[in-house]
């Protein structure tokens, strides 16, 4: 493996303050395959890579060659999804399930009244 990439690898779950068993978690392989890869004694296979990025949404070109940014950019609805995507993951997100569930829950007015403070905390 290019030497690059596994330190690639490894600096891509220490930016997202992931240990190598929560990383693996999210990508559903287990933790010695990604001490394989950040010591090099393992090449990742392309599916591997492929997963990677799509859970991570990393740039590819930037895992593999360092070409680009880590990470891509998502839209709005991509960054909600993904948010939500990891809280019904996560058996220890109660607080985040527990505030989404009290947002689905908010009539028109209370949203309302949410945005003008929201609006309030983020005036200068």
């Amino acid at each position: 493996m290019d030497f690059i990439v596994k330190d690639r690898i490894k600096k891509l779950r220490k930016e997202l303050d992931l240990t190598q068993q929560e990383f693996a978690d999210r990508l559903g392989i287990k933790r010695g395959g990604i001490a394989n890869y950040e010591i090099g004694r393992n090449e990742p296979a392309d599916s591997v890579i492929s997963l990677i990025c799509r859970e991570f949404h990393v740039n590819e070109h930037w895992l593999r060659d360092g070409a680009g940014d880590m990470f891509l950019e998502q839209t709005m609805d991509e960054q909600i999804a993904s948010f939500i995507g990891r809280v019904q993951m996560d058996e220890n997100a109660s607080f985040q399930k527990l505030l989404l569930s009290a947002l689905a829950d908010l009539n028109e007015d209370q949203w309302n009244l949410l945005e003008e403070i929201a609006e309030k905390m983020a005036a200068p």
